[in-house]
């Protein structure tokens, strides 16, 4: 008889710790190689995790709501031959505890999840904190991040290199920081996110930027679920107050670092699309795409595509290790979708070598995953540029924040009955209003107005789709 371990995988790349969200195994349960054992959520998507033995479950050894390091053992399985014992009692040790109880072999890991053949023994985790703390209650709120001030001690010892995850490092990078200039709050002298947002807040103040230029995330598209995550409150409670973590927590992170990295410029355009409105309406009476999803999003992201291939130079990234520009001969198109973990911008891979039906399909199957939860890191990877909807809440227009690494977002307002000058005369037609932000870095000023312009002209005489083609 052995007791085989489990360890926290790679499940994304480059992750470092995952938070354990729900558990469908208990101790005394048999469970078989291949079987889903828990649901974690990283800071990417919520991601099953499938046992890779068979035996009878041991311990779990870390409780919902916990968020553990990759590397961490997190369950224990009886396996072999002979008859099980009595399942004993669940443990829940403390984490430095579980630390130790790993053991030095080589683990087996899920397909495609690699292995690391370092040790994967990490600092002690805090317990996790409550997920709503009232005005009045007991309990903590989570920390914010640290008021810029002047350190008494230099911020790291000369000459040794900053302790920092990888992570750390690569937004210390994207927001132009030096960890050596860092003052680390972490355990051990580790420089955690906190303290790098905090030094980029120092370094902005002097410029006298204000507060109120953080920016919010895109809005979803019409296709996404509502966020529905604040959870139920105390109704004489004053205030309540939600830890930002997760999927959630690296989506503003990454606006913050969107926002102070790439210089945005936002352009709008007010169109009539009343064709466009008239081709839905009989595509969807199209017996050849019968079954298919059919909405004015299709064609949109239609006429951007079209665009695209029209101005190819608008399809590319700012590559700043190198100081080049890198032209794209790809779309991976992202729609920025709302969901109760929080935004997320999926894409569809080679979405530029899509026929109309095609597109729909996979228009239909991403807002499907997301709407359950099941958006994978890969499908959220490599982006280039995104498509959000604000229209669906009556919003006629906004500036969108561009999603990192990417050179565009275009946002749809609503569209509506308006009074419109057509053939000469005024008549009601269907209205709506564009807005593209773009990278200046990427983008001058004559491309992307050329870009917004050929996506409303499509719109506008939906036949370039073909003749543009």
């Amino acid at each position: 008889m052995t007791i085989r371990e489990f360890k926290m995988p790679d499940v994304g790349e480059g992750l470092t710790e995952a938070e354990i969200l729900k558990w469908y195994v208990q101790p005394g349960d048999t469970v078989t190689d291949g079987q889903v054992v828990c649901e974690v959520e990283t800071a990417k998507a919520a991601v099953e995790l499938p046992i890779p033995f068979d035996g009878v479950v041991h311990a779990l050894l870390f409780e919902e709501g916990t968020t553990v390091d990759v590397g961490q053992v997190i369950i224990s399985v009886q396996t072999g031959s002979g008859e099980a014992a009595e399942a004993p009692a669940q443990e829940i040790p403390a984490p430095a505890e579980a630390e130790e109880a790993a053991p030095a072999a080589r683990q087996p890991v899920l397909v495609g999840y690699g292995v690391s053949e370092a040790s994967t023994k990490r600092r002690p985790r805090k317990a996790p904190a409550p997920a709503v703390a009232a005005q009045n209650g007991t309990t903590a709120p989570p920390a914010a991040p640290a008021a810029p001030v002047a350190p008494a001690v230099p911020a790291q010892p000369t000459g040794e290199r900053p302790l920092a995850k990888p992570p750390v490092r690569k937004l210390a990078k994207d927001l132009g920081i030096d960890l050596a200039s860092v003052v680390p709050t972490g355990d051990g002298g580790v420089v955690t996110r906190e303290d790098v947002h905090a030094a980029a807040a120092a370094a902005i103040a002097p410029q006298a930027v204000p507060a109120a230029a953080a920016p919010a995330a895109p809005a979803p598209v019409a296709e996404a679920v509502a966020v529905s995550a604040a959870p139920a409150a105390d109704p004489s409670a004053r205030e309540t107050r939600i830890p930002v973590k997760g999927v959630r927590k690296v989506t503003a992170q990454a606006m913050v670092g969107s926002a102070f990295t790439a210089p945005h410029v936002t352009e709008f355009i007010t169109l009539d699309v009343t064709r466009t409105m008239k081709l839905v309406q009989e595509l969807k009476d199209d017996p050849d795409l019968a079954g298919l999803r059919i909405n004015p999003l299709l064609l949109i992201a239609k006429a951007v595509l079209v665009a695209i291939r029209r101005n190819p130079d608008v399809n590319a990234s700012w590559d700043e290790a190198a100081q080049e520009i890198v032209l794209k001969h790809y779309v991976n198109l992202g729609i920025a979708a709302a969901t109760p973990r929080g935004l997320i911008v999926p894409n569809i891979k080679d979405a530029h070598a899509k026929t109309l039906g095609e597109l729909s399909e996979s228009l239909s199957s991403l807002v499907a995953t997301a709407r359950d939860g099941k958006t994978s890191p890969a499908d959220m990877q490599n982006g280039t540029i995104t498509i959000t909807n604000v229209g669906v809440f009556g919003v006629d227009t906004g500036t969108p924040i561009l999603n990192p690494g990417e050179s565009a977002i275009l946002a749809v307002g609503a569209i509506k009955l308006q009074p419109w000058v057509h053939k000469g005369k005024v008549k009601p037609r269907q209205v709506t209003t564009l807005a593209l932000s773009f990278d200046h870095r990427l983008i001058d000023g004559e491309l992307g107005s050329k870009f917004l312009a050929d996506i409303a002209a499509v719109l506008e005489h939906p036949r370039r789709l073909i003749t543009w083609s």
